[in-house]
């Protein structure tokens, strides 16, 4: 199956070549043609009015946060605890940015381990359905969220309801799913799609997003064609989802570009064209330490593979049915993961201090540089 996606992946690669020259040749701004929907952010510290002010001239239309089962139960009759997250949203909302939650964390009173997929039997199911339930009853088209900030309220929210939930995080990888079972993932994705619907017949359920080629191997991670594969392979798993993610950390625009043509070639392969793709991380690094991180090989490697990357996403988002982009990370964190501190647009400081990446952004997005 991996050969046969690579054959495919690199052909389709050639017959675009053409195309994808074309655009990495052109200007700045090319990317502007896609709406700031299509281009999303994934913060890894709270999210101030001052970076949601910048994020809107910078025209980001999306803000992927995490929905921590754990932080918002961390204990079983404690009730839900939404503060954290409200405060997100509501920062987001002012500025005109969605939100696109990504739900994961089993809480200790489940599972001694937050990286357990909560379907080993009826108590985990029942508690998960029921977090989910109440996550759209606070964010969705009639959340409690939105009745408590309405125009009534002396300090109005502009209303903008969670429509789009996305189920787990790296379901394909140790750090979030131990093991990595695409059998024991279509248990979560069938259970959490239909608590989702039930409580929001319109909304959209996306599937984790998958580390592209992870290093370890079966049961710790797999390949994220091959996960996905395993996953079609489930007997009524199609309808339990309306979109794939895929998070292509790789060393080059071209590995991006071929990570991307491999899963979308997957969906065509099991006859699912309609449903959508997103990238729901990507990103390259400033610093100079490849032999660490092969993604961080300096300031200039950092600003050439993300406008190529761009460029051939947006160039290609009617074909692949790619519907939004989100980049890894907003600001440099030290202390977090080997890559995280680098990845950002903006440096490691209490104030906003701009890094050449942030300038490449707006230039491709169409946005400005400032409020």
């Amino acid at each position: 199956m991996r050969t046969k996606l690579a054959v495919l992946a690199v052909a389709a690669v050639v017959l675009l070549a053409g195309a994808t020259s074309a655009s990495l040749s052109a200007g700045a701004g090319v990317s502007s043609s896609a709406p700031p929907s299509f281009f999303g952010i994934v913060p890894q510290t709270v999210l101030s009015e001052a970076d949601a002010e910048f994020m809107r001239a910078g025209r980001i239309g999306s803000v992927r946060w995490p929905l921590a089962w754990s932080g918002v139960q961390p204990t079983r009759s404690g009730g839900y605890v939404w503060t954290g997250f409200d405060e997100v949203v509501e920062t987001a909302a002012r500025q005109g940015l969605r939100v696109l939650p990504f739900l994961y964390s089993t809480p200790s009173w489940i599972s001694p381990k937050f990286t357990t997929l909560p379907v080993n039997n009826g108590r985990q199911r029942s508690a998960w359905v029921a977090f989910l339930r109440a996550a759209v009853e606070r964010y969705g088209p009639r959340g409690t969220f939105w009745s408590e900030h309405g125009p009534g309220s002396g300090d109005p929210v502009p209303r903008l309801p969670l429509r789009e939930w996305q189920v787990w995080n790296e379901a394909n990888f140790f750090y979030f799913a131990k093991p990595a079972s695409p059998f024991r993932y279509a248990k979560l994705l069938k259970i959490s799609n239909q608590a989702l619907k039930a409580a929001d017949p319109g909304e959209k359920t996306i599937v984790s997003g998958l580390f592209g080629e992870p290093s370890a191997k079966p049961p710790n991670a797999m390949l994220a064609v091959d996960f996905l594969e395993d996953l079609y392979g489930v007997p009524g798993i199609k309808s339990s989802f309306d979109a794939v993610a895929l998070h292509p950390y790789a060393e080059s625009a071209a590995d991006l570009e071929r990570m991307t043509e491999e899963m979308r070639q997957v969906v065509l392969d099991n006859h699912d064209a309609g449903t959508a793709l997103y990238i729901t991380e990507m990103g390259w690094g400033s610093q100079n330490q490849p032999n660490v991180v092969s993604f961080e090989q300096g300031t200039g490697f950092q600003l050439s593979e993300m406008r190529k990357a761009y460029r051939y996403l947006v160039q290609n988002r009617g074909r692949l049915n790619l519907k939004g982009t989100y980049w890894f990370t907003w600001k440099d964190v030290a202390g977090g993961c080997n890559f995280c501190n680098s990845t950002g647009l903006f440096r490691d400081s209490k104030r906003l201090k701009p890094k050449p990446a942030w300038h490449a952004f707006v230039g491709l997005t169409g946005g400005r540089a400032r409020p």
